[in-house]
């Protein structure tokens, strides 16, 4: 059964424009795993701005928005598999979430390119 449907569209220079202040907010929206991603990307700004997108697309889909679930960005985490498949985890204290909401499955879809990223994501539970 589908949970929540969620999309959401970032501007590249936006995102990158708060990572170039230096204030904390790569830290604060990301995990330690998607920075070392991010930062080994030739369009690392881009590719800073899709994980952005669908932690907002996530929230969306959960039905809570940001700053109304008690889950804060950097306890969604957006991985690639070997073949470049996008996936999102949750990390403690999200990970209750899995239990409360019943979330049995998170499929998410990423695009960007120079100017825009956009997301959508699924969630599927019991």
């Amino acid at each position: 059964m589908i949970l929540g449907i969620g999309t959401d569209i970032v501007e590249v220079e936006r995102v990158a424009a708060k990572i170039q202040k230096g204030q904390g907010f790569r830290e604060l929206v990301f995990t330690p795993d998607e920075i070392a991603y991010c930062e080994k990307q030739a369009s690392k700004y881009e590719s800073y701005a899709a994980r952005f997108a669908a932690k907002e697309a996530f929230l969306k889909a959960l039905g809570t928005g940001w700053g109304n679930g008690g889950v804060n960005f950097n306890e969604i985490e957006v991985h690639n598999n070997d073949a470049g498949k996008p996936s999102i985890f949750l990390l403690e204290p999200a990970t209750r979430l899995y239990a409360e909401k019943n979330i049995c499955k998170i499929s998410v879809s990423l695009s960007h390119v120079k100017t825009m990223a956009i997301a959508f994501v699924i969630i599927e539970a019991d």
